[in-house]
């Protein structure tokens, strides 16, 4: 049950192709420990342009390029409709009108930019670090993303019918406790300098409190755009938290 979920958030969460069958989709969503797994796999793949010994900013380059390549757009375009969202005057069914329009407005288009720019500039500060170090940080970052969206699928509930509500329906408060135990080592990636690997687990989950905490108030709920969303800008996040605390360990 684990392996099929398993093949089934890979299939959702990168481009790899594997878990494309309604089997791995439904194991999926009934396991959200699946979340953290699979964040494991895609980590160790999207950490490798952090190897290439390159200067800083093409380092940089390299990673974004590499984590769309590995990920897609699919969660960037949650960033877009929430940025959409987010710039909207109005209710809860307004903003959710909004985000189901197919035209970028401007916090459309800022929130991405912002959401690119930050993971770029997370790029360049990885390559100050040692290349190893650098690596695990990576893989520990995508872990706590993963662990992130599992957070709102767990605590959240669905404004609406859809993916948000697929995802959340099988989901409660309690299934957070393996995706907690899961995704816990990753913090100890880099022993025994532990503080880096905990700053970015609790960062990219401080992030899914923060937008579970905004769609609940601003969306009534929450939707597959906010639980991709969350991994964009919980990635971002727990990088820079992960960077900031090794330089300053």
């Amino acid at each position: 049950m684990v392996l099929t979920a398993l093949r089934g958030a890979l299939g959702f969460l990168s481009r790899f192709p594997v878990g494309r069958g309604r089997e791995h989709w439904d194991a999926f969503t009934e396991t959200p420990v699946a979340f953290p797994l699979a964040g494991y796999v895609v980590g160790a793949v999207v950490a490798l342009p952090v190897l290439v010994p390159a200067p800083a900013a093409t380092v940089a380059v390299l990673f974004v390029g590499g984590v769309y390549a590995v990920t897609g757009v699919n969660h960037a375009d949650g960033v877009t409709d929430l940025g959409d969202a987010a710039a909207v005057h109005g209710d809860a069914a307004e903003r959710r009108a909004v985000m189901k329009d197919t035209t970028v407005g401007t916090g459309g288009a800022l929130a991405v930019a912002l959401a690119v720019f930050g993971l770029g500039a997370a790029g360049f500060g990885l390559a100050g670090l040692p290349t190893a170090s650098a690596a695990l940080l990576v893989v520990t970052a995508e872990v706590g993303a993963k662990a992130a969206m599992a957070l709102v699928v767990c605590v959240g509930t669905a404004s609406h019918e859809g993916l948000g509500s697929a995802l959340t329906s099988s989901a409660a408060p309690r299934s957070f406790l393996p995706v907690a135990l899961v995704a816990a080592p990753a913090a100890l990636l880099g022993w025994p300098a532990v503080a880096p690997g905990l700053a970015t687990l609790l960062a990219a989950l401080a992030v899914a409190a923060g937008t579970t905490r905004w769609a609940n108030a601003r969306l009534g709920g929450v939707s597959g755009d906010v639980v991709g969303a969350t991994n964009e800008l919980a990635r971002v996040a727990a990088l820079h938290a992960g960077v900031v605390t090794w330089t300053l360990s």
